[in-house]
């Protein structure tokens, strides 16, 4: 593909249509983030030709560390407080790995024009048109990395090559730059990751469900669902959707696809023609057999299933709709699921103690993922609170006040959820712990050892993110099986 070299801000007149074939050297290329995949968007763009400034608010040895390397390889870096306010100039084109739209630096690059692109968008062209790997994609409000997984699992007892990447793993640019090759990917999306994004053609593609999320950062729900439905724009084979939420159906039916995909459901229930679902203990195929008029294929049993919560189920669903669309067979399937092995912090037994069960669901980071954690369980005292992101409790209180035992609140956004059960369980003994430092989850979970009784669960099912007080929801989950292990009897 040619171009002309184009100097001040300008964008070069190749740009909105660039791949890998482009005249790179030509373009000054920001990148916002210098975390794993701001990293692997820099050394890709450096190893195509482009000239590279990443900026980082940051100044941590591991931000430091990059910086150097990357300076090493001829990148500009600027870390430090401030470093994101300006978008320096000349600039051709912003990667972003997170900012929100409002972020000072992107505000001012869509005042310029110049494009913005997530990794995952930088990748995507990037791989065309020498190393194309058919993308398999999955987003949703919740459930996307338990599902990536097993797709990932499935793809690869059919014997394919393949990862799981993306918003999990590895970021998709180690991927164009990696000499391995693939047949196929199994690609987790955020809304963050599709907000950006703008000619992904997946293979196919699945929203799980829709539920309110990142409010903050999208600015409103309307915004963070049309962000979702992106990953269904182009989609060249199957557009995998869930039945029990028309929110996914109806992305579909608005997507403009490549001519010739299908739109597949998965349910709970007993599935119609193109759909894939459960009958009696079975999880079972009407979409991808000859004979899907009259009758289903077997896939596996409820019981390959591992936890077999009712959420789980549909999340196995879903990923045997997409790895079905790819041709996987029914016994890649089932070896897939039985062989999977799930990221820790969702519904994870951490220890029994005196008849009551410790889980560690820290990964629940909204009020859905929440939802489905506190169904899985018949009573609980349930550990919660954080950054709420802007969303509200009532309707989760109103479902589940009949299995509370109790509730400990901690974290910023604490009161958010103590008022949500003021008013729709008074009755549930509430606990607040009031401390941010380190200690608190052990004061946490100490006051919700107190409450427990034998049968019960005490459940970290936060519905909120841990950025208040942790790293990240991993390390939150990890001071929760530390704070556990501390109780007498452990």
């Amino acid at each position: 593909m040619g171009g002309r070299h184009v100097i001040n801000n300008q964008t070069p007149e190749w740009l909105p249509t660039a791949d890998g074939a482009s005249p790179w050297s030509q373009a000054r290329v920001i990148i916002a983030g210098l975390g794993v995949a701001g990293f692997a968007a820099a050394d890709g763009l450096l190893e195509f030709g482009a000239q590279v400034t990443v900026l980082d608010d940051a100044e941590n040895q591991q931000v430091r560390d990059r910086a150097t390397l990357l300076e090493t390889l001829g990148a500009e870096v600027r870390l430090g407080p401030g470093s994101t306010a300006t978008l320096p100039e000349p600039a051709h084109l912003v990667i972003t790995t997170g900012f929100p739209p409002h972020a000072p630096l992107l505000v001012q690059a869509a005042t310029r024009d110049v494009p913005i692109w997530s990794e995952v968008e930088l990748a995507w062209r990037l791989s065309r048109p020498n190393k194309i790997v058919p993308w398999i994609g999955i987003t949703g409000t919740n459930g996307k990395t338990s599902t990536t997984l097993m797709l990932e699992a499935m793809l690869a007892a059919a014997g394919l090559r393949t990862a799981a990447v993306g918003n999990i793993g590895r970021p998709i640019m180690e991927i164009v730059l990696d000499p391995e090759p693939y047949d196929v990917l199994a690609v987790e999306l955020s809304s963050h990751q599709l907000h950006w994004s703008n000619s992904l053609s997946l293979h196919s593609a699945a929203v799980l469900n829709l539920q309110p999320d990142h409010l903050e950062w999208h600015g409103s729900a309307d915004n963070y669902r049309d962000a979702k439905a992106e990953i269904y724009q182009r989609v060249q084979a199957s557009c995998v959707y869930n039945v029990e939420d028309p929110a996914t159906e109806q992305m579909v039916v608005d997507a403009e696809v490549i001519e010739g995909a299908r739109a597949i459901g998965f349910t709970l229930g007993i599935p119609d023609r193109s759909m894939v679902g459960v009958v009696d203990d079975l999880l079972v195929d009407r979409a991808f057999i000859p004979q899907r008029a009259d009758s289903a294929l077997e896939l596996a049993k409820v019981a390959d299933v591992s936890p077999a919560a009712p959420h789980n189920v549909a999340n196995a669903l879903a990923a045997a709709a997409l790895a079905r669309s790819f041709g996987v067979p029914a016994t890649a399937v089932r070896d897939g699921l039985r062989n999977v092995r799930l990221g820790p912090h969702k519904i994870e037994t951490v220890a029994v103690l005196g008849g009551v069960t410790y889980v560690d669901d820290s990964k629940a980071t909204n009020p859905h993922a929440a939802d489905a954690a506190l169904s899985a369980f018949d009573s609980v005292v349930w550990v919660a609170g954080g950054q709420a992101k802007g969303t509200t409790f009532d309707e989760l209180i109103i479902k589940h006040a009949d299995r509370l035992r109790g509730a400990v609140l901690l974290g910023v956004d604490a009161e958010v959820i103590a008022g949500a059960l003021a008013r729709h369980a008074p009755q549930v003994p509430v606990i607040r712990v009031d401390s941010t430092e380190t200690r608190a989850m052990a004061q946490a979970v100490t006051a919700a050892a107190s409450l427990a009784k034998p049968g019960d669960a005490v459940l970290l099912a936060p519905g909120c993110a841990s950025r208040d007080m942790y790293t990240d929801y991993a390390a939150r989950g990890e001071a929760f099986a530390a704070a556990v292990a501390e109780l007498p009897g452990a």
